[in-house]
């Protein structure tokens, strides 16, 4: 079965989309779907288009570089499995090559966590709004993949702002 972090990672057989998704990522890449009567580029994974309600879709490979557009620390474990890497952030990636595609106030953006040098997720001090990142792709085994995210090295977009570290308790 697959696994991420020591959780099983189950996705029912009448989801192909996020079912495709993770086997396109575990080709190593940062999958989208691209609509092939508009060619926006969709995320998450869906069966129709949001901006024209096309149905045709193909699967395209991202960049895998963006900036840390929000972010939010998970105080306490979703699952089980996860109590051992609480505080974690779960980040909010612009992708470079979407910004002001859909408008100047729109944006493809995509959900992942910030991984450490370990592959464990990061700790708190190392993201900000503004950080540069880059996808990195985490073997779940059986075939797929889940793309999470690491610092780039990159300087920082803009000053880096954090959340003060009081919040969440």
């Amino acid at each position: 079965m697959a696994e991420y972090l020591g959780a099983g990672v189950f996705v029912p057989e009448n989801d192909p989309q996020h079912r495709e998704y993770l086997t396109e990522a575990g080709k190593g890449y940062l999958p989208l779907q691209q609509c092939d009567d508009c060619g926006a580029k969709i995320y998450p994974a869906r069966t129709m288009c949001p901006e024209c309600r096309g149905s045709d879709m193909t699967w395209v490979a991202a960049s895998g570089k963006g900036t840390i557009y929000s972010y939010y620390i998970v105080p306490h474990p979703i699952n089980p499995a996860f109590k051992d890497f609480v505080p974690y952030p779960v980040i909010l990636v612009e992708l470079d090559e979407e910004r002001g595609t859909m408008g100047e106030h729109r944006a493809l953006r995509i959900v992942g966590n910030l991984l450490g040098e370990d592959g464990n997720p990061a700790p708190r001090e190392d993201v900000a709004i503004g950080r540069r990142v880059e996808v990195t792709i985490v073997d779940l085994g059986d075939g797929w993949g889940l793309p999470q995210w690491k610092l780039s090295g990159e300087p920082d977009e803009h000053e880096a702002w954090q959340i003060p570290h009081s919040y969440p308790p």
